[in-house]
């Protein structure tokens, strides 16, 4: 029950969905450390004392929504400083946003559902967002009811990662830098339908994935947005943050933006066929259009406002 199944969506390899990794690339090796919980794990970047990615395995035909309990405490896997704790939000406008939602690893029995709900609330899986409610984040944050909903997932499972993105850029406040986007990938599989083109049998189940972005960065231009951000964390305040936007994304451009190597899901995308054949599966090449935090989207890219836009999304 401990840590995230990488094999939770079938035994076939083809379907085997690993944790992310970080590229490998010419600079200094990225240390992120694994904290597994039940049914979901963590991959913390203890230099941002924020998880670079989670992982988490979601049964949508099991769930038991079973009401809130458990509350934030600092995660005994990592030390208090490679975490950012209550420190960052006391007294401000933050919330403790969930990157691994309370209700996903919450299935099969009773006990072990409620085990698995009350393991969120640990700091590590915490992300810095602003409260203000609107349209966006709700859509943000029912991200994975949405797939189970309009997605054809073989027996109603899919799994889930999600994580910061960090940026050199990123504003620190308290001592943390502070995200203004994060990302999301969802994957399922589909059953083989037909016959199979050489021994007449049944086709395999097929490995789908599609990935969001939640951008919380002003719509100012790069001049106002440094003066603003400034002001503000001069004065002891938070730096500027939202209206939240969320985005459907090819899973390509995730590896540009996290540097992580998100394997089979590149090939799995449904936003991005055309990607698909020219990227294969390694760590994708640069996006033709750079991805500017609060400027206009890149091609490719699609905003998302409502439930039927993403069952329009994964229907492509």
């Amino acid at each position: 029950m401990t840590g995230y199944d990488p094999r939770f969506l079938g035994p076939d390899d083809a379907l085997e969905v690993p944790l992310p990794v970080p590229v490998d690339d010419d600079g200094p090796p990225r240390a992120l450390r694994r904290l597994d919980h039940p049914r979901f794990s963590i991959l913390l970047d203890p230099d941002r004392r924020l998880a670079a990615a989670t992982a988490c395995t979601v049964d949508g035909e099991n769930l038991q929504r079973l009401p809130r309990t458990g509350s934030w405490r600092l995660d005994d896997q990592a030390l208090p400083d490679e975490q950012a704790g209550n420190e960052l939000y006391r007294h401000n406008p933050l919330d403790r946003g969930h990157l691994v939602r309370r209700l996903d690893p919450m299935w099969g029995g009773v006990d072990e559902a409620r085990q698995a709900g009350e393991a969120t609330f640990v700091y590590t899986n915490a992300a810095p967002q602003i409260d203000a409610f609107n349209q966006s984040k709700e859509l943000w944050n029912g991200l994975e009811d949405h797939v189970l909903t309009f997605a054809d997932a073989h027996r109603h499972r899919i799994v889930v990662h999600t994580g910061c993105v960090f940026d050199p850029a990123d504003p620190v406040y308290r001592g943390i830098a502070l995200p203004r986007r994060f990302w999301k990938v969802a994957a399922w599989a589909t059953a083989g339908t037909g016959q199979g083109a050489d021994d007449g049998g049944t086709r395999p189940d097929v490995l789908r994935a599609a990935a969001f972005v939640l951008d919380q960065t002003p719509q100012l231009t790069d001049a106002e947005l440094s003066t603003a951000t400034g002001r503000a964390l001069a004065a002891g305040n938070i730096p500027p943050l939202g209206p939240y936007r969320t985005f459907g994304v090819p899973v390509a451009d995730l590896e540009v933006l996290t540097g992580l190597d998100l394997g089979p899901l590149v090939a799995a995308d449904v936003l991005a066929p055309e990607r698909r054949t020219a990227v294969g599966t390694g760590p994708a090449a640069e996006p033709a259009e750079p991805m500017r935090a609060g400027g206009p989207p890149p091609s490719g890219w699609t905003e998302l406002t409502t439930p039927a836009e993403v069952g329009q999304l994964l229907a492509r």
